[in-house]
């Protein structure tokens, strides 16, 4: 049986209307003056100026940062440092998407640690404490608020970078649907669809394992049977719930076994063409799938009789492109995306081995 070192850093706390308890959460952890980051959507639909309410009824000042976008890189981090240091922050809530998670633990990398964010490409190199974190997460997708990573882009070559520690794990995660109500249709689909694919690639990654297993499999369940209906009742609150528990136990299912080729598959086309990462994610799933059947000796068949088929179902129920060739991607780039895919990390776990080769046959098939 396969060897695995689990140890939970996190505590989840779920249900409707649980956002209420934010205050009284901080106050638990000893915040006293906390920077909150959060997106320009979170801003707009009011859940900041509802989080400081709720801080301040606790005694806790806090500092807002909003300065970064959907995909938060090294620059964005550094003036969230600049921000945060003036204030004086003793902890930081992330509120909002993964890009505010993930800026969220980007600035305490490089507050609490110094140096630049790419010293912390790879796992373990914080030699110092860091800030004690909440993670409140507004979509059900990346699943951030329950892995010890950030992803930032470098700013100067667009390489997303994996910047993890057990250090940089949220204390809490605090996960209320209602807050994911508000969010966009498309960004709905394309975090959904996200999600539904850490379920599906740590399912067969070579790092899997029985722990991981068991958080895909109910993680694929609880997607795949709430997708299309919050896709086709927005205001369904028990189904959005299933999809942001999901979500999280797919995060956990990423931070015990990793990712595949999907996600390497996809860094490129948010590097080079500005590709909104769900999107990418959708555009390649199910080829990836296909690509891996043989390598899986059936594995796949556990989470669905005909899982490409699935896929493709869910991708047309979310309104998402079916093919490359329907984005900004023209055929003769597929040679260099697929130089691109193979050099990033979470190719090395696919359950077939993976290289450019392997890279541009999964292109192709997208396009």
């Amino acid at each position: 049986m396969t060897a695995l070192d689990f140890h939970p850093l996190t505590r989840v706390v779920f249900g409707a209307g649980r956002f209420e308890q934010l205050g009284r959460l901080a106050a638990e952890l000893g915040f006293r003056r906390s920077l909150i980051a959060a997106d320009q959507g979170v801003l707009a639909a009011g859940y900041v100026t509802q989080a400081v309410r709720l801080l301040q009824s606790e005694g806790i000042s806090s500092s807002c940062f909003h300065a970064f976008d959907a995909n938060p890189d090294t620059s964005m981090v550094e003036a969230g440092r600049i921000f945060a240091a003036a204030q004086g922050v003793d902890s930081i809530i992330g509120l909002g998407g993964g890009s505010s998670l993930d800026c969220a633990k980007g600035i305490n990398f490089v507050l609490t640690n110094g140096g630049a964010m790419r010293d912390y490409w790879g796992h373990g190199k914080a030699r110092k404490p860091m800030l004690p974190m909440i993670g409140v997460p507004t979509t059900a997708g990346t699943g951030s608020e329950a892995q010890t990573y950030a992803l930032i882009s470098d700013a100067e070559t667009h390489v997303k970078m994996a910047c993890g520690d057990d250090k940089a794990a949220f204390r809490i995660a605090l996960l209320d649907p209602v807050l994911c109500l508000s969010a966009p249709a498309a960004v709905k689909a394309a975090a959904g669809y996200d999600a539904i694919s850490h379920a599906v690639e740590t399912w067969a990654t070579t790092k899997r394992n029985p722990i991981s297993l068991a958080f895909s499999l109910q993680a694929w369940r609880l997607l795949d049977s709430s997708f299309e209906a919050v896709l086709r009742e927005p205001e369904d609150v028990e189904a959005m719930g299933r999809m942001l528990l999901g979500s999280h136990l797919a995060g956990m299912a990423i931070e015990n076994s990793m990712l595949g080729a999907t996600h390497a598959c996809a860094n490129p086309l948010t590097a080079r063409y500005g590709a909104t990462h769900g999107v990418a994610i959708a555009l390649l799933l199910r080829h990836v799938v296909a690509w891996n059947r043989g390598a899986v000796n059936g594995a796949y068949r556990e989470l669905h009789a005909d899982l490409p088929l699935r896929l493709l179902e869910l991708l047309q129920a979310a309104n998402l492109p079916v093919r490359l060739r329907d984005t900004a991607v023209p055929e003769q780039d597929l040679d260099a995306l697929a130089q691109a895919a193979a050099l990033q990390w979470t190719g090395k776990f696919n359950p077939r081995p993976f290289d450019a080769a392997g890279a541009r046959e999964v292109y192709q098939c997208a396009w």
